[in-house]
């Protein structure tokens, strides 16, 4: 992975709104680079100076790390969430990213 790279993760995480998500997979496609596991990487890596709870899995689902972090930000951010709490609800809450 660059440095460039990560950058330009990190960066768009960075212009995700709050209530709002992407996964690891849509923003590998928007920056035309890499997959959902670098992605991951590098929100694992570096990823703890940006709203990390942004960034969730294609199914809506949480890494089990997140847990009850990312939570307490949704509530806060209104994020749309399954009606079981679980997982985000991608239909509602997928960002529509247009550069």
């Amino acid at each position: 992975m660059s440095p460039d790279f990560t950058e330009r993760v990190l960066d768009l995480v960075e212009r995700i709104p709050p209530g709002r998500v992407l996964s690891y997979g849509i923003i590998a496609e928007i920056l035309q680079e890499g997959g959902p596991r670098q992605v991951g990487r590098v929100m694992a890596l570096e990823g703890g100076a940006v709203a990390w709870w942004r960034v969730v899995r294609a199914d809506g689902s949480l890494p089990p790390s997140h847990g009850v972090g990312a939570q307490e930000h949704y509530a806060i951010e209104d994020t749309p969430m399954r009606n079981n709490g679980s997982a985000v609800d991608m239909a509602r809450a997928l960002w529509q990213f247009d550069d």
